[in-house]
């Protein structure tokens, strides 16, 4: 009689990004069917209406840096409840173009060239508690505020290195990254 492993529970979570991460993960084709028999996809902006973040994640990729309090709070739950935290591609490994708008010092000086500089007669900064999160002062990398076990760089990374990760962390394995080609930002 055989033993199997249980399928590995699998998340992907989009913060301040593009989304382009995800897109290359669509790109990933059929092997996603592969995947889907290797593993639960339990969260994911892709095709996913779960709306609370699950407990028991295996791997969670994560997207993007974290620029308001929305992308605080889910970070935190996806570290809480996540055993490997893959940081998945330029912008959660560096900020990147999100993160651009810390060169403004703060969050002040974004809303109000935004909302108020650039505005028509009906200039006003958006403030609705509970439906508009607060911006953060700075968009920050994943690994500033949460332990990651990978990082997955790329701008963004490409169908192949994707599932080059994802196949050896469905085994238990950590990928192998070779410099000048996977170990490159943008």
């Amino acid at each position: 009689m055989s033993t199997s492993s249980p399928r590995k529970r699998l998340a992907t979570v989009w913060l301040a990004g593009c989304s382009g991460c995800h897109m290359s993960f669509l790109d990933l084709d059929e092997w996603l069917l592969e995947l889907t028999e290797q593993a639960d996809i339990v969260y994911s902006p892709v095709g996913s209406d779960q709306k609370l973040y699950p407990k028991n994640v295996d791997i969670a990729l994560v997207e993007g840096g974290v620029a308001n309090e929305d992308n605080l709070e889910l970070l935190l739950q996806v570290r809480a409840n996540s055993q490997i935290l893959v940081s998945f591609g330029d912008c959660a490994i560096t900020a990147n173009v999100p993160g651009m708008r810390n060169m403004l010092q703060g969050a002040d000086p974004v809303l109000r060239r935004g909302y108020l500089d650039l505005a028509d007669s009906s200039a006003q900064r958006p403030h609705a508690p509970g439906l508009i999160p607060e911006l953060l002062d700075r968009v920050l990398p994943v690994h500033e505020l949460v332990a990651v076990e990978m990082f997955l760089p790329g701008c963004p990374p490409s169908a192949t290195q994707i599932r080059s990760a994802l196949e050896a962390l469905l085994q238990d394995q950590r990928p192998p990254l070779q410099a000048n080609r996977e170990i490159r930002f943008g």
